[in-house]
């Protein structure tokens, strides 16, 4: 451990300015540096190493004895590495702990039940309230390992893919672990998505086996996941075997790929020996949408993600043995995996998981959650925490809330009223609230307040600095890095780190072109962000087609693709809106072909059950306005500058319109955008 962050030291209250608002951080301060009374072990190796930024500056001057360090004395290795990196940034390139062999489940499980069996690893907090199980570490390994013989039993081999398709759950856990002990690669797809989205990505991972559940519960409502998967199954022949664990237990239709999966376990060995893994093997691809409408499989491997899990959580939230520690994400996202998963687990810490929904049986059900289990840290997204905060504040103070350390904010820029309310109601003012920012194809947290010197400052609404061996950079349209204060430009990485994805399964050329190319020498984000008082980094936003609504990234592709296929649709265009809880959400112009007459209300109510079929619930575009055409340049090209202006109302302030190929479409839109606000 770094530092103890459970005491705050008092301090003058300082202005911080920040974009649009002027805000005071008390009790925050820019005190002295804090010396590492407590630091990490592997410290006494890092010459010089006194404080928070010497530790930090090491981590970039000397990144592979500082990454070396760690993976010796934090990973349980089958055979030692023999070179910490092989990375070019300039080329997408990166290798970590060459030559080294290990297996993700021992160090998450194994050793953690060889040292304290009966230490808690898993609770789950179930949709009804006030039910949970407890897995102890013991338990959880021979729940991995009879799960693991059960796919090894039915064919499954080291390097297949298999989709997960599970509810938040003890045995969702196990699956992940158990193709991690076998060597195949997992691929969980976040059990909201509809049967298309789910068998799109099952084709292009190549998946041969489905594990999943007979329905899951949420907020009180059934959900039929049996018969989503099987009509995935439809698009998906090469699927051979469907491994099936029981929720409810109520009736589904059958078919001859079907497992019983409780069965199956309960016949397997209860040991299951692990497969040694190259520290650069594949473990596990995430699908996550980009600018295309096809989503892309991120890879992360072995060694270096579970690093970089383990440290950030750790670090991030000051997480101390004995612990427990709540991330409310869905495994199905990466947050689930880097920090209700893989993070905690490595570090043997006791974990959450959390399967119901924050309003149900009503918005008091996280801080209920809290007082129950005495829950130390706590990570959330901005959504929910906006969600809240409209219920006011009685329902978080009808509960202790005392032992809550350290709060987190993870998905998108936590806007300042949220931020306000969590720290002060929620954390009554002396938690660490640590807005994060990272992605899918990050693994781990990149930018964060915490770590460093107890003393420093914490500013509303920013991640603010760089977790240790990450170096950010602001870069302009003409690719050099912009240096100063209040500069904003595209938010880039230039220094590898252990836990980044190491390409898109089967199309290098599209993670070199999305991630490299952009900017040469750097990794591009998509992100754009800027500089507080030159010292800070506030996130502003994607800088690409890509939305983020309620945390979940989506390409605007993928909703138009499905649009688009609509018989009476010409053509499609989708922008995002800021929406007062989800953060984002996605508005659509859509133009209708020759000779339509439908009507429109039937029309807006088909495309919307089209999105929420073929993609999701989340997905589904909250306004949708219908013309005869899009503004487009004379070369063709849709001007999406036009239609984000339009769909946030500002009709009257569109800019430059000479460019058209036909303006006279730009009044239409705008009169038919006015109506619209008229009729809400």
């Amino acid at each position: 451990m770094i530092l103890s962050l459970s005491k705050q030291i008092p301090s003058a209250s300082r202005k911080i300015k920040l974009q649009w608002f002027s805000v005071t951080t008390a009790p925050y301060s820019h005190g002295h540096e804090i010396k590492l009374t407590t630091p990490m072990p592997e410290v006494a190796s890092f010459k010089g190493v006194t404080s928070y930024t010497d530790l930090y500056n090491y981590s970039i001057t000397n990144s592979n004895h500082f990454w070396e360090t760690h993976a010796k004395s934090r990973l349980k290795w089958f055979e030692p590495f023999h070179t910490t990196s092989e990375c070019d940034m300039s080329v997408g390139k990166a290798k970590w702990f060459l030559g080294g062999k290990l297996n993700v489940s021992v160090n998450c499980v194994d050793r953690h039940a060889q040292t304290n069996p009966d230490k808690i690893a898993l609770i789950w907090e179930k949709d009804e309230l006030g039910q949970n199980e407890f897995v102890t570490y013991q338990q959880l390994l021979e729940m991995v390992c009879r799960l693991a013989n059960s796919l090894v039993d039915s064919g499954v081999r080291k390097g297949d893919r298999v989709a997960i398709y599970m509810p938040v759950s003890p045995i969702a856990v196990a699956a992940m672990l158990a193709c991690a002990r076998i060597g195949a690669v997992h691929s969980v797809v976040f059990a909201g998505f509809s049967a298309d989205a789910l068998a799109q990505r099952i084709k292009d991972a190549g998946a041969e086996t489905i594990i999943t559940t007979d329905q899951a519960v949420r907020g009180g409502k059934v959900i039929e996941l049996k018969n989503i998967v099987n009509a995935a199954l439809v698009q998906c022949p090469s699927v051979k075997r469907v491994f099936l664990s029981h929720r409810l237990g109520k009736s589904y239709a059958r078919t001859d790929k079907d497992i019983d999966l409780d069965e199956a376990m309960s016949k397997a060995d209860k040991y299951c020996e692990p497969v040694s893994m190259d520290s650069e093997d594949l473990l596990f691809m995430l699908y996550t949408s980009g600018s295309t409408g096809k989503p892309k499989g991120i890879v992360h491997t072995q060694a270096g993600y579970l690093l970089y899990a383990m440290m950030t959580q750790k670090y991030v939230f000051d997480y101390r043995d004995g612990d427990i520690y709540a991330c409310v994400a869905d495994v199905g996202w990466i947050t689930g995996h880097s920090y209700v998963v893989y993070g905690p687990l490595g570090n043997g810490a006791t974990s959450v998981l959390f399967e119901s929904v924050p309003t149900y049986p009503d918005p008091g059900r996280y801080w209920n959650m809290v007082e129950r289990l005495r829950i130390n840290q706590f990570y959330g997204a901005p959504t929910a925490i906006r969600l809240l905060l409209r219920y006011g504040d009685s329902y978080v103070k009808k509960y202790d809330l005392s032992t809550l350390r350290v709060l987190g904010s993870v998905g998108e820029p936590i806007n300042h009223e949220a931020w306000e309310w969590y720290h002060n109601v929620v954390g009554n003012g002396k938690c660490d609230v640590v807005d994060t920012w990272w992605q899918t194809e990050t693994g781990g947290i990149a930018i964060t307040p915490r770590p460093s010197s107890l003393g420093d400052v914490i500013v509303p609404s920013a991640p603010m600095r760089p977790f240790f061996g990450i170096q950010p950079a602001l870069v302009g349209e003409d690719g050099k890095e912009l240096v100063g204060g209040d500069s904003d430009g595209a938010c880039c990485l230039k220094t590898p780190w252990p836990g980044m994805a190491r390409t898109i399964y089967g199309d290098h050329e599209r993670f070199l072109d999305t991630y490299y190319r952009p900017y040469p020498g750097y990794y591009f984000s998509g992100d754009g962000a800027r500089k507080i008082e030159n010292e800070f980094f506030q996130i502003t936003g994607r800088m690409d087609d890509v939305l983020n609504i309620s945390g979940h990234r989506l390409g605007t592709a993928e909703i138009e693709d499905i649009l688009d296929e609509h018989v009476d649709v010409a053509e499609a265009a989708v922008v995002g809106v800021p929406h007062h809880i989800k953060g984002e959400e996605a508005f659509a112009f859509v133009s209708l072909k020759e000779g339509v007459s439908k009507q429109k209300v039937n029309l807006v109510g088909e495309l919307k059950s089209d999105v929420r079929q073929k993609v999701a619930a989340f997905a589904v575009p909250g306004q949708i306005l219908i013309s005869d055409a899009l503004p487009k340049t004379r070369s063709g090209k849709i001007m999406r500058r036009i239609l984000r202006k339009l769909a946030a109302g500002e009709v009257n302030d569109l800019g430059d319109t000479s460019t058209l190929a036909d303006p006279t479409v730009v009044e239409r839109l705008a009169a038919e955008r006015l109506k619209m606000k008229d009729e809400q």
